[in-house]
């Protein structure tokens, strides 16, 4: 039996966060009561004439610099013609062609296996407009829902041949462009809610062959775990209908949750079926260079950059620095504590530590919490300064959690500050070697391990306040000496 290769080719659709349609003023939301945003012009209504919006134009502008993209200076919509019920109008407004999209011919990098990046070529960036839902009554027919109809849609096109050729590929290249929209803030990447939804292209042939086998597209994946394994299972069901002489069909298959396992759904169109030409309703976009190059410059610094710079300029390790740049907020959260003065490893353990444990237990955001990163960098310092140890830190943390009182202003009214007069420390060893005769007749026969207790004791007798490392040196210069 042959090996075979994976190629895996990715379609992404993002609901623009715009607060209009398309080409309407209808407002945009997720839910609601069925056909409750809707107008003549996105139900599609003879004699209706559409209108551009302006930022979902920018929104894909700035998604197609960001990937790195040549930019159409001169691009035009066209119409996509396909009979569909959840498709009002008979045709979907779309774009078509190599270079017509308002971006074309980039790339993005993705964390490769092996250490490093590895580069996904990105062949289009375009903009089109949503298509209704189609709903299951409780009676038992089907409706249309047309309140996501002429929603601003921004389609992701990886290049062909494709570059993607393993499930983790696929699911790693989609948690990174999901990375990259959320930092634009163009979509808010929530694959639960159907606003950015993934359709791989998958296919496989021999190893060594340069001539590609027939694809399916497999779509209702509505998580990176699924599109993980819905490429996995793509591929498997290819190989072993290939191993039994059957012949594969371009087709679109669903994916079944619940089986994890993808089923036939039609027989996938090719692009002459839709009959592709040039919306007349819609004059051709411009752009010069001067906005162009305003777009570029108020871009922010992206997911992949700012996990090489705190990797590199803060030292923090790969898991780390992943965690924090998962989340915009989150990042933007540690940021400020670093500009306040916080170290950036201390800060980031507290945040990804007790911070973060504490967050998801009451179900809030770093933002809502009474936690300001101002706080963090007090508590941080006070740790480095040796006025607290990290047990009473813990403590002095939890408190400011549910309160909101500054860290410094508890130790002061608890009298939490840590005991590093050595003196103190010398005197509270004796009281528990004098208290502990029988454990030190032990540590002094070779029992050394009973040493741990000893230090536990030290730090009951104190309240936990005495400085640590003062404590074990203290208690080994007196074992030494009785």
């Amino acid at each position: 039996m042959p090996e075979y290769v994976a190629s895996v080719g990715m379609e992404v659709h993002a609901e623009l966060s715009t607060q209009s349609k398309m080409f309407c003023r209808c407002p945009v939301a997720f839910g609601g009561e069925p056909n409750t945003r809707v107008c003549p012009i996105c139900l599609g209504m003879p004699g209706t004439l559409p209108v551009p919006n302006r930022a979902a134009i920018e929104m894909v502008l700035k998604t197609a610099l960001a990937l790195n993209c040549q930019i159409a200076m001169t691009s035009v919509f066209h119409r996509k013609n396909y009979f569909y019920p959840d498709l009002p109008k008979g045709y979907q407004v779309s774009q078509y062609g190599e270079t017509n999209p308002l971006g074309y011919n980039g790339y993005l990098e993705i964390p490769a296996s092996g250490g490093g990046t590895k580069r996904i070529g990105i062949r289009r960036v375009h903009l089109e407009e949503d298509t209704g839902k189609l709903m299951h009554l409780p009676s038992g027919g089907s409706g249309v829902d047309f309140n996501r109809a002429g929603v601003p849609l921004m389609e992701i096109v990886t290049d062909f041949p494709p570059d993607i050729e393993t499930p983790d590929e696929a699911k790693e290249y989609l948690a990174q462009l999901r990375h990259i929209l959320v930092y634009l803030g163009v979509c808010d990447g929530k694959m639960e809610e159907g606003s950015m939804r993934c359709e791989p292209n998958i296919s496989v042939r021999p190893v060594g062959s340069e001539t590609y086998g027939i694809k399916s597209e497999l779509k209702n994946l509505n998580s990176f775990r699924s599109v993980q394994l819905g490429v996995a299972f793509e591929v498997r069901r290819q190989i072993a209908a290939l191993a039994t002489g059957a012949t594969l069909r371009q087709e679109t298959r669903g994916w079944d949750e619940n089986r994890e396992a993808s089923y036939p759904m039609r027989i996938k169109e090719s692009e002459n079926d839709y009959r592709y030409f040039p919306c007349p309703d819609l004059v051709p976009m411009k752009f010069d260079e001067a906005a162009i190059e305003a777009l570029r410059a108020s871009l922010p610094e992206l997911p992949l950059a700012k996990l090489r710079r705190y990797r590199e300029s803060l030292g923090l390790s790969d898991y780390d620095a992943g965690l924090l740049v998962a989340d915009k907020d989150w990042a933007t959260y540690f940021e400020q504590a670093v500009e306040l003065g916080g170290d950036p490893k201390a800060v980031c353990n507290w945040m990804n530590g007790d911070f973060a444990k504490m967050l998801n237990e009451t179900g809030q955001s770093a933002s809502a919490s009474k936690v300001t990163p101002a706080h963090l960098v007090e508590l941080v310092r006070l740790i480095a300064s040796g006025t607290i140890s990290g047990k009473i830190a813990k403590e002095v943390f939890a408190e400011t959690f549910r309160t909101g009182q500054a860290p410094a202003q508890i130790v002061e009214a608890k009298g939490a500050t840590q005991i590093s007069d050595l003196g103190a420390i010398e005197s509270a060893v004796l009281r528990v070697l004098k208290d502990n005769a029988d454990v030190v007749a032990k540590y002094k026969s070779g029992q050394t391990s009973v040493g741990g207790f000893l230090i536990g004791q030290v730090m009951r007798e104190t309240k936990g306040r005495a400085n640590p490392q003062l404590v074990r040196e203290a208690l080994d210069k007196a074992l030494e000496e009785a």
